[in-house]
């Protein structure tokens, strides 16, 4: 297995492929990391997917690992939707380069806040074609009111104008996907989620899970949530192992 570490247009990445593979025109997974995390916390999805012969990309999302600019928790966490949003703007870029080097299957997943950006770019890019969620959450501006709640409860005050929040609640809606499931588009999508996760809770995602999962009664099996009855907020191996065979079911069709 070849662990290359790249730069694409400025977005720093690990490129992950079969050695034998190398060369060839494989269908590209594109993960994404969790908050305060980086991309190299991820290599054991990476290293499982592509064992299913596929090449993987872990970018580093805004803010994150080798971009990182030495904010602390407090400072990072009142910036967490711009770094979605980046990162949602930033798949054009890879988009856009696995395009010029032949690639035309392509698959998105993520963990936590990679869960969350991946969702809302399965609002925004039709050409994403299978999906893996882990611990994310589909109803930004849902989520986005409870964090803002959660930090006046603990006594911040947020550096925003009344205005300025409803600017960004406005923009989340555009990526919200409980407001517009149809995008899903009958697409592959995989959920994994602990029942016990206290930092994306899982009843709203379960929720929407089981509103949109009506949208595939054609193919059933193509929408499917896995859920962990004492997990908290960290992905079982069984998780992890299945979001590779989703992979490896859809994104070969």
């Amino acid at each position: 297995m070849i662990v290359k570490e790249e730069n694409w247009s400025n977005i720093p990445l690990l490129h992950i492929v079969d050695e034998a593979k190398e060369n060839s025109k494989l269908p590209t997974v594109i993960f994404l990391h969790g908050f305060t995390s980086a991309k190299e916390h991820n290599l054991h999805y990476a290293y499982n997917i592509a064992k299913k012969g596929f090449r993987v990309l872990l970018p580093d999302a805004h803010l994150h690992g080798v971009r990182d600019e030495r904010l602390d928790e407090v400072q990072l966490s009142l910036r967490f939707w711009e770094i979605v949003l980046t990162s949602i703007e930033e798949m054009t870029v890879l988009h856009r380069e696995l395009q010029e080097r032949g690639v035309t299957k392509i698959g998105m997943g993520g963990t936590s806040m990679g869960g969350i950006t991946t969702l809302g770019c399965l609002t925004a890019y039709p050409w994403i074609d299978v999906a893996a969620v882990m611990m994310g959450a589909p109803g930004y501006v849902e989520l986005a009111k409870a964090q803002m709640s959660q930090f006046e409860r603990r006594g911040f005050k947020l550096p925003i104008t009344d205005e300025e929040r409803k600017s960004l609640l406005d923009t989340l809606a555009i990526f919200d996907m409980t407001k517009q499931r149809k995008k899903l588009n009958n697409r592959p999508v995989y959920f994994w989620h602990g029942e016990n996760d206290t930092t994306v809770p899982f009843e709203p995602t379960f929720n929407f899970y089981n509103a949109a999962k009506k949208d595939y009664v054609d193919a059933p099996e193509r929408f499917e949530f896995l859920s962990d009855p004492t997990a908290g907020h960290a992905v079982s191996r069984t998780g992890m192992l299945h979001a590779a065979d989703w992979f490896a079911s859809y994104l070969n069709e």
